[in-house]
């Protein structure tokens, strides 16, 4: 009892001293002027829960009649002036950042001076970590640290030094006269605090209201001394507000707007600075406008004095399309409509607080969030939507505005058969869910009512569920609930656009975005406004989520992490043209191609941001390192700032090959010359095939048959228009086609091949080419595609090879003999010659028969086949549709640069089903 009537006495003593004489100094605590309190004369409870016998208190001054004089005596002159309101106002916020020095607030003061506005409200925060100093005094305090002493007199001194800097003369000897009195009355209300071990919210909030008192008392006097009239506002005299039980606040608007008619008409000023965070209930005691309570002042004051513009400054350039942390191409948003901003807000995004924008909304006075160290940025202006939604540029916009995410959420499913039709079920989850004070971020039921899936934080799921559990306890032992059941690890993604609702196939491009980045989606909620559509997903695939659907609706470009198997002369020729065309995918197309990985047979470069591809060959001989297959593949596909991973297989290895299905089952895309996986053992191609349709990851195989020729897709929309395949005839080796085409008159066999050899056409050992094995594979690469279900070894294949040289060690004891050969085909092609024909080693697919060959056939001169020079190919589809005249495509069909090619073009197509603008 002694410590509580200690407590008691010293409270009551520190009110009626500065709350009740007259002749107290105009900055006393509870002073009607400069204190925390506005006109509290008649305030009679201390917060510790005593009550002050304020009342037997011998003095003259009546503050009762005093305020009723008062109040009839301005009614009376104020019937004469009155507050001018409308778009001669404009006001400006300054959060803490921008008056964090005595440089800034000087910085503050000439925006303040430059706006050609004819009044100016200026609303301004803490010093900057101030209000997050005054709180840690309360806390050291109500602690009993005695280091709130010295931590006092560092808030002293910082605002001290501030003031010498900025001011002179009589402003600088008022203001630290006030700041000093200020400090030893934070100083004694922090002394009861310590006695008590606890800080009432009263206290508490008069004691952090002090930063924006003195802030904007500086800020006025630097204002002043630019030659400007300016007035400096408590706002605790003015706005007004009830407290509710959502540690919130709501604006008694018609109260606050008679008060502020009552101050201007005290204090009239074509620019006023006011403090932001702070205000008075209706009984006129201190409070704060709690989170983002600076903002929120300045929205009041702009609906009070109906303004045309209220501007927020802080220290970034406008709201993002995304959270640059995680998005590097997030743009500045030009403008969001009032329900986009509040609407990304919610989901954390470095928007205004919703409540924030609703008294401005009303009005519909626009913000603008602007960056006070970049000037020359425009910023983003929040404010109502065009009415005209047919301007051309409109039209053009991506209906989605921006994405915001949640990390670190929980959902919570419950679900049964006994919830179907039952009336009051979601009401009692919810009421469960309230019971424990756990906030719901999301729900989602589905139409049969037999389950309710909804988010919360995941540091309150376990409470949730054992409420959950307890309260259906009944219901889950007798079956009628099945479980209720908890999945962590989550996070939720939210696309917000006012032009959704509008738009047709938003949800379905969303959607198709995250499935092609092998996202898997846990939970979708949608309001019928489709103002806002959120997804809940694994929380390791948040980022790559959030990338793959600002890219999908050309907020950024589609990123690309590509590994390169095989850096031979394809694959490094492959380099080499991503080398040179990466600068114009980016500007032009969008299309961001990062290699994060090479790897040979025994050496691999790996990269964590993309490999510098215009010395990547050095790089591998500096920085390489043992080829591992399975790290090059995890490094690859491991970056989750970038959500689409392609791996492109330039070898002809068989064991590359086999690992195709492992890799599209991860997600990851395959491009590939190899034709060892879709020619290879039936069974496992049509595995391939089959993962490759069941799921959005993509498998180009084009330059597998005619190399940069379009032989696959040229067959794929011949099936997929409806026409039936006969048969289909072609030159399909460039090193057989330039063989047989110089093969003529009195040339010799052997002698062309060397000359082919010589010249690059052929592999190293020229049987691979001459055994008709590789052509063998591409006839079995198209027969699939046309639905035959054909094995390699089922197909007939005439090889070019002598029987004897077959098993010949070396290719140039092949080449050696090979002459001794030539003798029967000079024949074969006498025999020709004589007939008016030439040979041509081709393959042939048949559909009707159901079969395939390789094979040295004749043409006659005139046959398109016979036209061919160099290393062309030449394919001849006969279908239904070209049954007498087959539809023909021929090209170049061998060489690094015409493969690379066909290479690349599969790489952009699949840029551009990942959301590349095609």
């Amino acid at each position: 009892m002694a410590l509580s009537s200690s407590i008691s006495s010293s409270l009551c003593k520190l009110s009626s001293q500065n709350a009740l004489s007259p002749d107290s100094n105009s900055n006393k605590i509870f002073n009607s002027r400069c204190g925390p309190f506005s006109s509290l004369h008649q305030f009679p409870i201390c917060k510790m829960g005593y009550v002050c016998q304020w009342g037997r208190r011998k003095s003259s001054y009546t503050p009762l009649i005093s305020a009723s004089v008062m109040d009839v005596s301005l009614d009376k002159s104020m019937e004469k002036v009155q507050l001018p309101k409308g778009d001669n106002w404009s006001v400006h916020k300054f959060g803490g950042t921008c008056v964090g020095t005595s440089e800034r607030i000087k910085n503050v003061a000439e925006i303040i001076v430059k706006d050609d506005s004819e009044r100016k409200l200026v609303v301004v925060s803490a010093m900057s970590k101030m209000t997050d100093m005054m709180y840690d005094l309360i806390y050291k305090a109500q602690s009993r640290d005695d280091s709130y002493i010295s931590a006092v007199d560092a808030v002293l001194e910082k605002h001290r030094l501030t003031a010498l800097d900025l001011l002179d003369g009589d402003d600088l000897a008022s203001f630290l006269s006030r700041l000093h009195h200020d400090i030893n009355e934070i100083k004694e209300m922090l002394r009861a605090i310590y006695i008590a071990g606890h800080a009432s919210e009263l206290f508490s909030d008069i004691i952090v209201g002090h930063g924006e008192l003195w802030s904007a008392q500086m800020l006025s006097s630097v204002v002043r001394k630019k030659g400007i009239d300016c007035k400096w506002m408590d706002t605790r005299d003015v706005l007004i507000v009830n407290p509710t039980s959502a540690n919130q606040v709501d604006p008694d608007f018609v109260e606050s707007e008679m008060r502020l008619e009552k101050w201007f008409f005290q204090n009239p000023s074509k620019t006023i600075v006011a403090t932001g965070f702070i205000a008075s209930t209706p009984q006129n005691i201190p409070t704060t406008l709690k989170r983002d309570g600076s903002d929120f002042s300045a929205a009041i004051m702009g609906a009070l004095f109906r303004a045309r513009q209220v501007t927020i400054w802080t220290d970034v350039d406008g709201v993002y399309s995304a959270d640059p942390r995680k998005v590097t191409e997030a743009v500045i948003l030009n403008q969001l409509s009032y329900q986009e901003a509040w609407e990304m807000s919610y989901f954390g995004a470095n928007v205004l607080h919703p409540r924030t924008i609703i008294p401005v909304m009303q009005y519909g006075i626009p913000i603008v969030i602007r960056n006070i160290f970049n000037l020359s940025a425009p910023g983003t202006m929040i404010c109502r939507p065009s009415v005209d939604e047919n301007e051309g540029n409109q039209r053009l916009e991506s209906p989605v505005k921006g994405f915001a995410t949640i990390d670190n959420v929980a959902l919570i499913n419950v679900e049964g058969t006994g919830m179907a039709g039952v009336p009051g079920t979601a009401s009692a989850i919810f009421s469960a869910v309230k019971d424990v004070g756990a906030n719901v971020i999301m729900i989602s039921q589905a139409s049969s009512e037999h389950s309710v899936c909804f988010a919360v934080p995941e540091k309150e799921v376990e409470a949730v569920a054992e409420a959950l559990q307890s309260r259906f306890r009944q219901a889950l032992d007798a079956g009628r609930l099945s479980q209720v059941a908890v999945v962590p690890n989550c996070s939720i993604l939210a696309t917000v656009g006012q032009r959704m609702a509008s738009t047709p196939g938003v949800s379905a491009s969303l959607f198709s975005a995250l499935a092609k980045a092998n996202i898997n989606i846990r939970a979708i909620a949608q309001g019928c406004s489709e103002y806002n559509i959120t997804v809940v997903v694994k929380r390791e695939d948040c980022i790559r989520a959030l990338k793959a659907v600002h890219s999908r609706f050309y907020l950024s470009r589609t990123t690309i992490a590509m590994g390169i198997i095989g850096p031979g002369l394809i694959g490094g020729t492959l380099l080499d043209q991503l080398r040179d065309q990466a600068a114009v995918l980016k500007e032009d197309f969008n299309i961001d191609l990062r290699v994060m990985g090479i790897t040979g047979s025994r050496t691999m470069l790996l990269s964590d941001s993309g490999i510098d591809l215009s010395r990547w060959r050095e790089l591998i001989k500096e920085k390489g390192e043992v080829g591992d297959m399975h790290k090059f593949v995890n490094h690859v596909h491991g970056n989750h700032f970038i959500p689409n991973t392609a791996l492109v297989d330039c070898t002809a290895d068989s064991n590359v090959a086999s690992h195709y299905h492992e890799w599209l089952r991860k997600g990851i895309h395959v491009i590939t010359p190899n034709k060892k996986a879709n020619s290879g053992p039936l069974d496992q191609y049509l595995k391939l095939r089959a993962l490759q349709r069941q799921s959005y990851t993509h498998y180009f195989y084009e330059a597998t048959v005619g190399a940069g020729l379009p032989i696959i897709s040229t067959l794929r929309g011949l099936l997929e228009t409806g026409d039936k395949i006969l048969r289909i005839e072609g030159i399909f080796s460039g090193t057989l086609s330039y063989i047989f085409n110089n093969f003529k008159g009195t040339r010799r066999f052997s002698e062309v091949v060397m000359e082919a050899k010589q010249a690059g056409y052929t592999e190293p050992d020229p049987r691979d080419d001459l055994s008709g094995t590789d052509v063998a594979r591409k006839v079995i690469i198209l027969a699939r595609e046309s639905g035959l279900k054909l094995e390699l070894a089922d197909t007939p294949v005439q090889s070019l090879v002598p029987e004897p040289l077959r098993a010949t060690a070396s290719a140039d004891e092949f080449m050696q003999q090979l002459p001794q050969y030539d003798i029967d085909l000079a024949k074969q092609l006498q025999d020709a010659e004589d007939a008016g024909e030439v040979l041509r080693y081709v393959g042939v697919v048949d559909v009707v028969n159901k079969k395939g060959l390789v094979e040295l056939r004749r043409y006659k001169n005139d046959h398109p086949f016979a036209q061919l020079s160099g290393s062309d190919n030449i394919i001849a589809f006969t279908t239904a549709r070209y049954k007498n005249q087959p539809l023909i495509v021929r090209g170049p069909g061998a060489g690094a640069q015409v493969t690379a090619g066909g290479i690349f073009s599969d790489v952009l197509r699949l840029a551009s089903y990942l959301g590349a603008p095609s």
